[in-house]
């Protein structure tokens, strides 16, 4: 028997530190066995958050402030234009859980006739190159995560139709000199967050082996403690 995959759709423009709030409250709740697997799927507000390994000469130069989590992984962007997944769910293989998680990025990018792959020694998904015309490959998807007590938290973001130069200020990921696109760069049409949400739902669904199902974010704010 499958087990359930809640989804929730939080919207645009949500704060970083509301989203990160959220997912340790429902860390808790799964923890507790009071809650299912649950993805909280959304776009950022412009923000820069730094993973735990993250060194100083990554951070930007020019003073932009920083949210550090306490994620794996190092800096990155989140904002308008990048699709965020957030996975709270029970894991048995960290290692695993992470390829799983790239499978379904690079599924997605497949959906939308981009050729992604995973690059083990990096991490994330990337659009795959060409070595004739010497074009290199070009990240399109990140993943950090934390897991605590068998459940994770944190997640991954893929890269729809966001403006490349917020990457500029840091060093992504902390790969020097790093190519960073999205999926409307690499076919050539507008591809918003909007249109890969339901593609994105799916294909994590599959992935995790798990059974989906709609959770509207008012149904689940009205389990939190202090809700009416």
């Amino acid at each position: 028997m499958r087990h359930s995959l809640a989804i929730v759709r939080l919207g645009v423009d949500v704060p970083y530190e509301q989203a990160w709030t959220l997912q340790r409250w429902l860390h808790g709740r799964r923890l507790a066995g009071e809650a299912d697997d649950t993805f909280l799927i959304l776009e950022h507000a412009p923000v820069y958050t730094a993973g735990r390994r993250t060194a100083q000469q990554e951070r930007p130069s020019d003073g932009t402030p920083v949210v550090d989590v306490d994620r794996g992984g190092r800096i990155t962007w989140h904002g308008p234009g990048q699709l965020v997944g957030y996975p709270i769910v029970a894991v048995s293989d960290t290692v695993e859980y992470v390829r799983r998680l790239e499978d379904a990025m690079i599924q997605v990018c497949a959906d939308f006739g981009v050729s992604a792959r995973r690059i083990p020694e990096l991490g994330g998904v990337w659009a795959v190159g060409d070595r004739v015309l010497g074009l290199p490959d070009r990240m399109l998807g990140a993943v950090g995560i934390r897991v605590s007590r068998g459940v994770a938290m944190h997640g991954f973001a893929l890269n729809c139709a966001n403006d490349p130069r917020w990457f500029e200020r840091i060093v992504p990921c902390g790969i020097p000199g790093v190519g960073v696109s999205s999926l409307s760069a690499e076919t050539g049409r507008r591809i918003v967050v909007e249109d890969v949400m339901p593609v994105m739902e799916k294909r994590l669904a599959e992935a995790l082996g798990l059974e989906s199902y709609e959770l509207h974010e008012e149904d689940l704010m009205r389990r939190r403690p202090g809700s009416s």
